[in-house]
């Protein structure tokens, strides 16, 4: 079993690596450890497949943290945890959440920049700056190392275009955020355009991608770090939708495409 700290000094050292890495998303113990029998690396948790799993729009802090200490628990891989806007809007407060998701196991984090209202929904830039800051010296201040990612979500919200998404992430990487991360990047131009405009490693979520983007194409395009948000969680849900609408008709195809029990049960040993 790895300690924290190592799990720490390898989620640094994909960081590193010359070529992307994949950090695919579970949402709890089972899928963190069916992800971990398939030889990925690292895995981030997603606060979206929590709500999706608790059948709300939106999980607690508190739940999310339930469920990335479920997933550290779960497998020796390193864990980024998704924390939203960190609960709060006061800098100092959202900044508490990292050092509880280090006392989860988390050897990583997310902190972004939407606020969650309607309307206003992305924090004035001085104010995203000054949480970006203040989450690096939390990190700072923990007994281990704890890789923060940055998180500029305007294209998200149509608020602002990629210049401002830009002046965002080179801001947060002036701060002090170890990766940087602006969900809504759609085209390999726009990463090239987001990698070439700052030295730290990017991360791309592919949810919100052109699918027909390739691995390939994304460490080609400098990119460092490839996940897919709450992707596999809306894909669950799709195939469990399909196969109740099936039954609903009076109809089961869908057996014929579930999963084994035997490759369930030799990654939940």
């Amino acid at each position: 079993m790895r300690t924290q700290m190592e799990k720490a000094e390898a989620f640094r050292a994909l960081h590193a690596r010359a070529s992307a890495f994949i950090i695919p998303n579970p949402w709890d113990a089972g899928t963190a450890k069916l992800l971990a029998a398939m030889g990925f690396e690292a895995l981030a948790t997603t606060s979206l497949g929590v709500a999706n799993r608790l059948g709300r729009k939106r999980a607690s802090a508190a739940e999310i943290l339930d469920d990335c200490r479920a997933i550290c628990a779960a497998t020796t891989l390193p864990v980024n945890a998704d924390l939203e806007n960190g609960y709060a809007d006061d800098p100092g407060e959202a900044a508490k959440l990292i050092a509880q998701a280090y006392a989860c196991g988390a050897v990583g984090g997310s902190i972004e920049d939407a606020t969650g209202v309607p309307g206003a929904w992305i924090y004035d830039f001085a104010l995203a700056v000054e949480r970006v800051h203040a989450a690096v010296e939390a990190t700072r201040a923990l007994p281990g190392a704890f890789v923060l990612t940055a998180r500029a979500e305007n294209l998200l919200y149509g608020a602002g275009d990629l210049d401002d998404t830009i002046r965002r992430l080179q801001a947060f990487e002036r701060v002090g955020a170890e990766v940087l991360y602006a969900p809504g990047l759609r085209t390999l131009e726009q990463m090239r355009t987001v990698v070439s405009s700052v030295s730290r490693p990017v991360n791309v979520v592919m949810g919100f991608a052109d699918p027909t983007i390739t691995l390939a194409q994304l460490r080609e395009a400098g990119v460092r770090r490839v996940s897919i948000g709450g992707g596999l969680s809306r894909l669950a849900l799709r195939a469990f939708l399909d196969g109740a609408r099936q039954m609903r008709d009076g109809r089961f195809e869908f057996v014929a495409h579930m999963a084994g029990v035997r490759e369930l049960h030799d990654a939940f040993v």
